[in-house]
């Protein structure tokens, strides 16, 4: 411990001090006079006497408060903590629609709509429910759904017909009251080897919002995975767009797939969106190797956010309907996640007069790039259109499930100047109609009070419905007709097993769009049919819907209300 020093040293040295400072710092006030040693006397004499006094003081006065800590180290305490960077938002569209309704046959006995072989709203949902995000209502579309699989609609024995078409009746699940009438449609089949020389231009966005690992990474290794099956005889060209557009690779023989590969590999992501000037280009270049009698595609893969040229919707799909007339198809391929635009990628598809995809995994590439090559890129039948008219002695009510953007007017299906879906070799489609019998006591619609009778010979011709179909053979301007009836003798007691898998199917998706209407069925029923149903299921997609169907408990259950932890204590 340090011995205090005594009070006349203490005096002294605070003099001293005081002096010092006062020399350095102490200027004469103005008028003052004198020599520096007067300055200096009148300096020590303040000094002394303000130390005798602060001396004094200290013996009754407390200790001073300890020194505030420096700046420096208080500064280094408070530094904030690094805030995280916020999340990106999600600008994903979709196209807003609603379910079609419940209708009364005496009003509205025909039902009308064009094919649809699209699948890319299926893989599309998959991708958000394996990322644990409940699915927006708008991008589940329930006709894609269900052609996602295949039920072993039986084929048509020769090519005179490019289809054949078949009908199932059984039914429905959610309320055996009520039927399902399931219309199948399967196009003949082409080996990948017999497949006619193809012209392929390859249309990929390479602007920055395809940066992300599940976009142009994995579009590279996607159309790697169809080079091994391409032959000499076909071709290939490469056309990138970002700011602007640039062919990357001129049409090249399909078997030196080492420089399409290079080509590939080469493409990097950057810039923002001119999709016109692209689609431009690939369609110039498509025109370029033209194929007679072969298969003339444009792939277009993209996130579908077109920013830069033409980004009006209805000039876009003026483009590309304006060209499909040159006989060259364009299909899309939808890949990422955050600001992919569904409904630009869907309609270009259809104006294009080709199909919608999307690729969420490297499997799914191979599915529709390898597995369903010729499906794919060949066109055995265009402008495929379905009709039904249901005969209102026998049909009280029905309701077509799912196909709402394909809805057309009655009037449209004899016209063959209006566009409709196309069917690729071995593709299937199939469509789901609840129908309600008359008397069954099963109508979801309240009867009319001042309702037409309906005629009792209607009811004894036993014919339910009378089912119609047009197509056009590709290249050819006139439509033709097949025609069968749905006889109510066809009605099963149980369903198969297709058309129990397809209700889980149809199911799934209600269910996902809220539920109205399955009547009381919940995610349980849906598992058990599936599971009932699943079948041989060579590539496992039966099962990955069940595991599907679990995911879409758990994220629709998470968002649904709690009443015990909502209560309020009173």
């Amino acid at each position: 411990m340090r011995t205090p020093l005594p009070l006349s040293k203490a005096l002294t040295a605070a003099a001293l001090f005081t002096l010092l400072l006062g020399a350095c710092q102490t200027s004469p006030s103005p008028g003052e006079t004198g020599t520096p040693a007067d300055t200096v006397a009148r300096t020590q004499a303040a000094a002394e006497s303000r130390a005798a006094a602060h001396a004094r003081g200290r013996l009754h006065e407390p200790a001073p408060p300890a020194p505030p800590a420096p700046a420096m180290a208080l500064h280094a305490l408070a530094r904030p903590m690094p805030v995280p960077a916020p999340p990106r938002a999600n600008t994903e569209r979709y196209d807003a629609r609603e379910d079609n309704p419940v209708r009364r046959t005496r009003q509205a006995p025909v039902s009308t709509f064009s094919v649809d072989v699209d699948t890319g709203s299926y893989a599309n949902v998959r991708r958000m429910l394996r990322d644990g995000t409940r699915p927006p209502a708008d991008a589940v579309r329930v006709e894609e759904f269900l052609n996602y699989f295949d039920y072993g609609h039986a084929a048509p024995a020769t090519r005179e017909v490019p289809f054949r078409v078949t009908t199932e009746l059984a039914p429905a699940p959610w309320n055996p009251a009520r039927q399902l009438l399931m219309i199948g449609i399967k196009g003949y089949d082409v080996d990948k080897t017999r497949l006619p020389a193809a012209n392929l231009v390859l249309l990929v966005d390479t602007s920055g919002s395809m940066e992300d690992e599940r976009k142009l990474p994995l579009l590279r290794k996607a159309f790697a995975q169809l080079l091994p099956h391409l032959r000499a005889e076909d071709r290939v060209s490469i056309v990138a767009y970002a700011g602007s557009a640039g062919l990357v690779l001129p049409p090249t023989p399909g078997d030196r797939q080492g420089e399409i590969l290079a080509a590939l590999e080469s493409l990097r992501a950057g810039g923002s969106t001119n999709g016109g000037e692209g689609i431009r280009l690939a369609y110039a270049m498509a025109r370029q190797s033209y194929v007679d009698g072969g298969v003339n595609r444009i792939l277009l893969a993209t996130d579908g956010d077109f920013n830069v040229g033409i980004t009006d919707r209805g000039a876009l799909l003026d483009l590309v309907a304006d060209q499909r007339r040159s006989g060259v198809a364009l299909s899309t391929l939808g890949f990422g996640t955050g600001n992919y635009n569904d409904g630009m990628a869907e309609r270009l598809a259809d104006a294009g007069n080709g199909q919608h995809l999307y690729i969420d995994t490297l499997d799914e590439a191979r599915r529709v790039l390898v597995r369903q090559m010729q499906a794919t890129l060949l066109t055995i039948a265009s402008d495929v259109k379905v009709q039904v008219e249901f005969n209102p002695a026998l049909v009280s009510e029905y309701r077509l499930v799912g196909y709402e953007n394909r809805l057309l007017r009655e009037e449209d299906f004899a016209n063959d100047r209006v566009d409709a879906g196309d069917i690729g070799a071995g593709h299937e489609v199939t469509a789901l109609y609840e129908i309600t019998l008359a008397g069954s006591g099963a109508e979801r619609l309240p009867a009319l009070r001042y309702g037409q009778a309906v005629p009792a010979a209607g009811a004894r011709s036993g014919e339910l419905a009378h089912l119609r179909l047009r197509y056009k053979r590709p290249g050819q301007e006139e439509s033709r007709l097949i025609e069968t009836a749905v006889l109510r003798s066809s009605l099963r007691p149980q369903a198969s097993q297709s058309l129990r898998f397809a209700a889980a199917v149809a199911g799934y998706a209600d269910l996902l769009r809220g539920g109205k209407y399955v009547d009381s069925w919940n995610w349980d029923d849906v598992e058990r049919t599936a599971r009932g149903a699943t079948g041989q299921d060579p590539f496992g997609l039966r099962h990955e819907f069940l595991r599907l169907v679990d995911s879409a408990r758990a994220v629709t259950m998470a968002d649904a209300p709690h009443p015990a932890q909502d209560a309020v204590a009173p």
